[in-house]
């Protein structure tokens, strides 16, 4: 075996059993002092940054498992696949259902953003506007950007309505972590928390809850019948015979 392939195997070995590391560690592991060495070995793989720890952590591209919002930790360092921080950031804002504030950012990535988020808007890669007290960032395309705000406008005036001991009372930055909750739930915890919610407003209160979280009407009554007919199942989210059969491996005879 080439001396390369040797060099590059041994950084794959490596990496398949820690999942992250530095460049120093990277140049023990080789046993060579050169940059530009470790990186050619990682090129040749295919390997990520993290956003985090200011980008001193690297992975194979084939390790990670993204969660919905493209992000995985590990070891309390984060990746996204959508590269660095500005990337990632920009990419969060365009895809976010009514755009997002610094404070819903940050409790997604886990780092600071409002740096990235100035970046982002003086380069004119992002819209923001005031929305409350605080500042709420849009897509820069419009017609993505217009159905955010129609969304950001009706979940605020949604909550100015509902009286909820949840929603009412509570300042914009609360309202806007509430928020935030709900997108880092799974499915069936979604559904719960919504039946949960529109209990507590009475007559109307799924269509209300439906509208503010958008969500389908049916799934909020759904979370809100199995919460209190004592339906919850505690490790599924979906009923047993839920979600994509498994497929049976095949192997050549």
């Amino acid at each position: 075996m080439a001396r390369s392939s040797f060099d590059s195997q041994t950084v794959r070995s490596f990496l398949e059993k820690q999942n992250i590391a530095t460049l120093d560690e990277l140049k023990q592991v080789l046993g060579c002092s050169g940059t530009m060495t470790v990186f050619r070995k990682l090129k040749a793989l295919g390997y990520q940054t993290s956003y985090s720890h200011r980008g001193k952590y690297y992975t194979l591209t084939e390790i990670p498992r993204f969660d919905e919002h493209g992000l995985w930790c590990c070891q309390a360092v984060w990746f996204s696949r959508y590269g660095n921080l500005l990337a990632t950031t920009q990419r969060l804002v365009e895809r976010a259902d009514a755009g997002l504030s610094a404070s819903e950012l940050e409790g997604l990535l886990h780092v600071e953003v409002k740096q990235p988020l100035l970046q982002l808007y003086r380069q004119r890669r992002t819209e923001r506007e005031k929305m409350g007290s605080v500042y709420v960032y849009f897509s820069r395309r419009l017609g993505e950007q217009r159905q955010q705000r129609l969304r950001r406008e009706d979940r605020q005036a949604t909550w100015e309505m509902v009286e909820s001991p949840v929603a009412a009372g509570v300042t914009p930055e609360l309202k806007a972590a509430i928020i935030l909750l709900f997108s880092l739930l799974d499915e069936r915890q979604r559904r719960l928390y919504a039946g949960l919610e529109a209990h507590k407003l009475g007559h109307g209160g799924d269509r209300q809850i439906a509208e503010f979280f958008a969500l389908d009407v049916h799934t909020v009554a759904r979370g809100r019948r199995e919460l209190f007919g004592e339906q919850v199942q505690r490790q599924r989210v979906r009923k047993t015979g839920g979600g994509r059969k498994p497929t049976e491996k095949k192997r050549p005879k």
